[in-house]
């Protein structure tokens, strides 16, 4: 197992497993993460050796979501260029998550705990996700920030549930997850590893090229329907939302003070950071 921030391992046969290793920000996302974790993940994709590829988070949580206290820091280091202007943000990290979409190894989520905003994105472009039955998936920023970056909740979870969703910032657990259809299956926490591994290993028994085959077969069909046009059309609105002048407002608040600033804004739903937090 290799050291940093993102864990190198492989638990069975033919499986890479990738462990975000940032436990003392819940695996929060900052560029230097997000670097590593790409490079991991290209790494994965052109070794023949691995015909699955297991993403997780170490500590409590898969991932919290984006550092909030990155700064202005640009994300010129990774390899999806963006025009560095504004609005900048939400392009770039759609960019990164459709690559995974494009990878020929298939991605498998495994989720614990929080898997929020940005975490509940990488989720997203994993092409399988296994979720704990107490873990917590949501996008709280659209209280305050704007709409999502990744706009995969009318997809994923219809327009009823999807709009709930984006309107309130609510979390789902990973119960209701699995049924709304964000997650594939959820299960115990303490069963979820061996259910990960038991489903990648039955993956891997497929040759590495009719993978590729049949996860590109997928994609394609959900590029048809117009997934990644209505995503990359999202990203502007995500953008013009951080103009409004509740947003910077906000951007002042976590400026001053990221913790104050998360506690004022689900104070009134309370839930997130004014709650006990998930056991797993």
């Amino acid at each position: 197992m290799s050291g940093g921030l993102v864990l190198v391992d492989e638990p069975i046969p033919l499986v890479r497993r990738l462990t975000l290793n940032r436990p003392g920000k819940r695996n929060a996302m900052n560029n230097a993460l997000r670097t590593e974790l790409f490079a991991q993940l290209r790494a994965a994709d052109v070794d023949r050796e691995v015909r699955v590829i297991v993403l997780r988070g170490s500590g409590s949580a898969f991932c919290s979501g984006y550092d909030l206290g990155r700064g202005r820091d640009v994300p010129t280091e990774l390899s999806h260029h963006t025009a560095i202007e504004d609005g900048y943000w939400p392009r770039h990290v759609l960019a990164g998550w459709f690559e995974m979409w494009d990878y020929a190894t298939p991605v498998i989520a495994q989720v614990h705990g929080w898997c929020l905003a940005g975490g509940s994105e990488l989720a997203t472009a994993c092409d399988l996700v296994y979720v704990a039955d107490d873990a917590q998936i949501g996008y709280p920023p659209v209280r305050m920030m704007s709409s999502p970056d990744m706009a995969w909740h009318p997809w994923l979870l219809g327009m009823r549930r999807g709009l709930e969703a984006v309107l309130t910032g609510d979390a789902m657990t990973g119960v209701e997850a699995a049924a709304a259809g964000f997650a594939t299956r959820s299960f115990p926490a303490d069963e979820l590893e061996d259910a990960v591994l038991a489903a990648a290993a039955k993956v891997a028994k497929i040759p590495h090229d009719i993978l590729a085959v049949n996860k590109r077969s997928f994609h394609r069909s959900m590029e048809i329907m117009g997934i990644r046009d209505a995503m990359r059309a999202a990203t502007d609105i995500s953008a013009l939302g951080m103009r409004s002048k509740s947003s910077v407002a906000y951007a002042k608040q976590l400026a001053e003070n990221v913790t104050a600033a998360l506690t004022a804004r689900d104070g009134a739903f309370g839930d997130y950071r004014t709650t006990e937090k998930p056991s797993s």
